[in-house]
């Protein structure tokens, strides 16, 4: 097991060693949207990339959510065959109650150990890129004015 220092460097690592591996910009938390992000999760079981929907408004959070429940289809069929939706998804680290639209890395992994990451970078780098492109493909019809 590792110490909760050593488990930081590591988590430092998996991350730095990603970003170089895999050179670009994220659109990430830029999406323009209130409260809705584009995030990587990698931790000592999964590894994930979303879409999290944290508006903290329960009905906000879920009018948002259904516009990217209505496209459900076209985000299936042209993008990610194995997304995941879920509308009442908890974040234990910090107890609140979001939206996740996600694609679950399927492999075997642990950010503490190094003989997976490799493929959690290639998964994180093509999962990301067609959920970016989903996203800003739509984002017109997805955001919310009001």
């Amino acid at each position: 097991m590792f110490n909760r220092e050593e488990s930081r460097l590591l988590r430092e690592l998996f991350w730095t060693s990603y970003g170089k591996s895999f050179p670009r910009k994220w659109l990430l938390y830029n999406t323009k949207i209130k409260d809705v992000s584009l995030k990587f999760q990698a931790d000592r079981k999964i590894a994930l990339v979303c879409i999290d929907i944290e508006l903290e408004d329960e009905y906000d959070r879920l009018e948002q959510y259904e516009k990217f429940e209505s496209l459900k289809t076209i985000l299936e069929t042209e993008y990610l065959s194995e997304v995941i939706f879920d509308d009442d998804y908890y974040l234990e680290k910090s107890q609140k109650t979001i939206c996740r639209i996600y694609v679950l890395h399927e492999e075997k992994f642990s950010i503490h150990n190094k003989d997976t990451w490799r493929a959690a970078y290639e998964f994180f780098n093509k999962h990301m890129d067609l959920l970016e492109n989903f996203f800003l493909e739509y984002k017109d019809f997805i955001e919310i004015k009001k």
